[in-house]
């Protein structure tokens, strides 16, 4: 027997297929066809969702910016943490997520499969900049430069890292001198660079 669904229902129903067979697949499983047929619909049911699979993908990684800031909001919740403190939960949201879900994190980046451009995804992953630069402000103040370039640069670092890691090009390795796990020794070198700024005159 078909699947029967409610408006609101079927598109939840298309989204939780489309995660599964990108869990599974990478993105390259994740059609409109295989989606329906995952959801158990028709072929043709998700064309009042999603009119093409770029619409669909984009809101896909929409719903992961979402999930990312969710989990950024609830780490840094506690009022004793300092601005580097909060950069630093971004930082292992992000490493935790791409190492856990490798084709999901992959998928944010597509600029030829997703339109970054759609309100749907700018604005959750616009919170998600927004949020480092913010904390980045506390800290250096406009002294030496703005802090969108601190931002670039520590969002260069932290996927450039990751990216490696997934590749397989890095190891899960401690660092020799301080003993700390690679990623928090990274996030020292970030620490010791924005204090340098806020001491900068």
């Amino acid at each position: 027997m078909a699947k029967s669904f409610h408006h609101g229902d079927l598109r939840r129903a298309l989204m939780r297929a489309a995660l599964e067979i990108l869990d599974e697949d990478d993105v390259a499983g994740v059609t409109i066809r295989a989606v329906a047929k995952r959801a158990g619909v028709s072929h043709a049911a998700p064309a009042n969702h999603f009119p093409d699979r770029r619409a669909l993908l984009t809101t896909l990684a929409a719903e992961q910016f979402e999930w990312i800031f969710d989990a950024i909001q609830a780490g840094s919740r506690r009022d004793d943490l300092m601005p580097i403190d909060r950069i630093a939960v971004l930082f292992h949201v992000f490493l935790q997520f791409g190492l856990e879900h490798p084709y999901r994190y992959q998928l944010l980046w597509r600029y030829d499969l997703i339109d970054h451009d759609a309100d749907i995804l700018r604005e959750p992953a616009d919170r998600v900049y927004d949020f480092l630069t913010g904390e980045i402000g506390k800290i250096i103040c406009r002294k030496t430069v703005d802090p969108d370039t601190v931002a670039v640069a520590i969002w260069s670092m932290m996927h450039g890292y990751l990216d490696l890691r997934m590749t397989g090009m890095f190891e899960d390795r401690q660092d020799i001198i301080s003993g700390k796990p690679r990623a928090q020794a990274i996030l020292s070198i970030i620490s010791d660079y924005l204090e340098g700024l806020r001491a900068a005159p």
